[in-house]
């Protein structure tokens, strides 16, 4: 998610995560994002298991659509959480639409029927850290690898065995290291194009009138699903995703 103050609920839920495992060990942002920063290959990562397929993937930050020039990539962010996730995926299910979720890992260890769900429905998973803490970019990297690797453990037990594909830094804070980390295990990093701003609770209209607005900039689009109060951002896809079926766009995920 875009970066936003007040984030304490994450605190909350991430005092309870942990037996952590604490490996390896950067620094930087979000707009240096997709650009090639130097910085020494990981030194540790989260061993494959025998016989584990996990496959290097490119590290830089991908926005582009594997549905095309018309594609549109839905991601949501932070959850799973048991009030909005079901009624999202319902929205989903009913348009006929694809997404990845972007999955905070004590959100997912809290909820695992929900990450099975989401795997059930042809949705994909996104390493979203354990604690979704917007200031990874300025944390050690023995504290990115715990976050990245940890989360990438909680996720994949709790969806019973699938792997998230990708990774998205809280609120884009990524660094040179925790792309090559993430992609080392195969989570190729995500970025966003359009942050509909729906955290921020500005009304239905406000966030439909800024997808719509931002449309220009790219193909994939940042909602969240939970964080508070998700009433707003239900509403808002209810309008969104069959407008944009009826524009000519087609759903997709992010190019991996």
């Amino acid at each position: 998610m875009a970066r936003h103050g007040g984030r304490g609920w994450y605190g909350k839920v991430a005092g309870a995560a942990l037996g952590v495992t604490v490996l390896a060990t950067g620094a930087s942002v979000w707009t240096a994002q997709a650009g090639t920063e130097g910085d020494s290959t990981p030194k540790a990562t989260a061993p494959a298991k025998p016989g584990s397929d996990v496959k290097p993937v490119d590290t830089s930050i991908e926005h582009a659509s594997d549905a095309g020039a018309r594609g549109i990539n839905i991601t949501i962010d932070d959850g799973p959480d048991p009030r909005w996730t079901p009624q999202v995926l319902d929205l989903l299910r009913e348009y006929g639409v694809k997404a990845t979720f972007c999955m905070v890992g004590t959100q997912a260890q809290a909820h695992p029927d929900l990450v099975k769900k989401v795997v059930a429905d042809g949705h994909r998973l996104c390493d979203h850290t354990v604690s979704h803490n917007t200031a990874m970019d300025k944390k050690p990297q023995s504290y990115q690898s715990q976050q990245i690797l940890d989360a990438e453990r909680m996720i994949t037990e709790a969806s019973g065995g699938v792997r998230p594909m990708y990774y998205r830094a809280p609120g884009g804070a990524f660094t040179p290291y925790s792309r090559q980390l993430a992609a080392s295990r195969g989570m190729r990093p995500l970025g966003w194009n359009v942050d509909s701003k729906d955290f921020e609770r500005p009304g239905t209209n406000a966030i439909v009138a800024t997808v719509e607005r931002e449309l220009h900039n790219g193909p994939t689009l940042l909602f969240h699903d939970a964080g508070g109060d998700r009433t707003q951002t239900v509403q808002a896809l209810r309008r969104i995703l069959p407008r944009l079926k009826e524009q000519g766009y087609s759903f997709g995920f992010p190019v991996h």
